[in-house]
């Protein structure tokens, strides 16, 4: 529970939404609403009411956006127009966990907890919760269709992540304690925030795992505004790739530091072109990760090989994941089709579940794997057909950036469980503005495709 303080600030945020979108365009005001969100509100902190989500840091900056686009910008943000076959997996995704209520009904004892049946209750409940996370999908692909409404999504992420490195190297120095300084309480466990005789930032986003995510994130914006030569304010875009590089570095996370050489040396050193294809391969080996992992296909072996040379600690971490992926992936496919559903159901006797691949398999099932990854897949094949037909170099250059951001959100869905809104909202963003290239160019890929 936070204090007075993180629910003033959590039932401000609409307050301050309004004005985003009474004062700011809309990409801008939706931005500010939706990362802003993420990056300011209190973790964990949350009012819960009946049927409808907590309300907290991943779901009031949505409701707030939505009204506010609705009621102030007169604005409709279409679900199913024009999405094709790729509003099959929008139908999967919301109600597969109603199915997933009806089928699991019994009570189950595990580790010697009793774990009750879910209800029609935890199903409508489900539903509506799935709807709530996926809008930021649907806002970004409806709000950013051209590419100067790409850009401004790229400019914010390079400036919001600038100004958080100044909190982050405060807490690099003096420990994690922005959080318990302004909401009375520390969001997860103090000592994993230790690594290599110093700490990595937590600020206000949970977790050191996931501020070094968003680094990530931040990083590959600005190699992407860097490739298009496009400055951030008076600032160079090479320095401040390189700065984000090194606040990256302080992050003290493997993983996420390999994401961001790996996006580097793509971004800045491979052509567009590839990177397209690149970001396909990505999306594919998260998608067919769940078979590659049961059919024992994947190296996992040869990983944790590596992960020892580089780092005998962090290789037993990931050993750790490995073994409770291994348990959690057999426990789900007693319930392969729709999952196990919530309620620790689908943890088998207490294991931790660390990646949001095996999070969402054991809750809902193959099914609701697919129709999640599925749905962050389509904005990366959608832009695959796009990229066939787009002339400017500086756009062909944004979108394969920004694709290959969305692999590696995709691909650290594998280990971690950094999915939430704001990722979402960006890949809604790259599914609205490669629909719009096609859109626009319907001729031309029609040639394309019968040359």
């Amino acid at each position: 529970m936070g204090n007075t303080f993180a629910y003033v600030v959590l039932t401000a945020w609409p307050l301050l939404a309004i004005y985003f979108y009474r004062t700011k365009n809309i990409q801008f005001a939706s931005l500010l609403t939706i990362i802003g969100g993420f990056m300011f509100l209190a973790a964990k902190t949350a009012v819960d009411l009946p049927m409808i989500p907590p309300l907290g840091k991943d779901t009031v900056p949505i409701i707030s956006a939505l009204f506010c686009i609705l009621l102030i910008k007169n604005r409709r943000i279409p679900l199913f127009k024009g999405l094709g076959k790729i509003k099959f997996l929008v139908i999967l995704y919301i109600f597969i966990p109603f199915i997933t209520a009806l089928l699991n009904s019994n009570a189950v004892i595990s580790g010697g907890s009793y774990l009750r049946g879910l209800s029609y209750y935890d199903g409508l409940s489900l539903v509506i919760n799935q709807g709530l996370l996926v809008l930021p999908f649907f806002i970004g692909r409806a709000l950013f269709r051209t590419y100067d409404e790409q850009l401004i999504m790229f400019k914010f992420l390079v400036v919001a992540g600038l100004f958080y490195s100044l909190l982050m190297f405060y807490e690099i120095r003096m420990s994690p304690q922005l959080h318990r300084t302004f909401f009375g309480y520390f969001p997860h466990s103090f000592i994993q925030q230790y690594r290599y005789g110093g700490f990595r930032p937590v600020v206000f986003m949970g977790h050191g795992l996931w501020v070094s995510f968003f680094t990530v994130v931040v990083l590959i914006s600005s190699l992407a505004l860097w490739n298009c030569k496009v400055k951030i304010r008076n600032f160079s875009s090479t320095m401040v790739s390189s700065y984000l590089l090194v606040v990256l570095v302080f992050c003290k996370s493997i993983a996420s530091l390999l994401y961001g050489i790996f996006a580097f040396l793509l971004i800045k050193k491979i052509k567009p072109k590839l990177q397209i294809k690149v970001a396909v391969g990505l999306v594919l080996l998260a998608l067919l990760y769940p078979s590659m992992s049961i059919m024992k296909l994947f190296p996992h072996q040869e990983i944790l090989n590596i992960a020892r040379s580089i780092d005998e600690a962090r290789a037993q971490s990931l050993q750790f994941r490995f073994d409770n992926e291994t348990l959690l992936l057999e426990h789900a496919r007693a319930k392969f089709f729709f999952g196990w559903g919530g309620w620790g159901r689908n943890r088998f006797a207490g294991l931790t579940t660390d990646g949001r691949w095996i999070i969402t398999f054991g809750q809902f099932g193959i099914l609701g794997f697919l129709a999640e990854f599925g749905l962050l897949a389509s904005a990366v094949f959608k832009t695959f057909t796009a990229f066939k037909v787009i002339k400017s170099e500086p756009e062909k250059k944004l979108l394969a950036a920004h694709a290959v951001l969305i692999g590696i959100i995709m691909i650290d869905q594998l280990p971690n469980a950094s999915l939430s809104p704001w990722l979402w909202l960006i890949s809604g963003v790259l599914l609205g503005r490669a629909e719009e290239v096609i859109r626009l160019n319907r001729g031309a890929l029609y040639d394309a495709r019968y040359q």
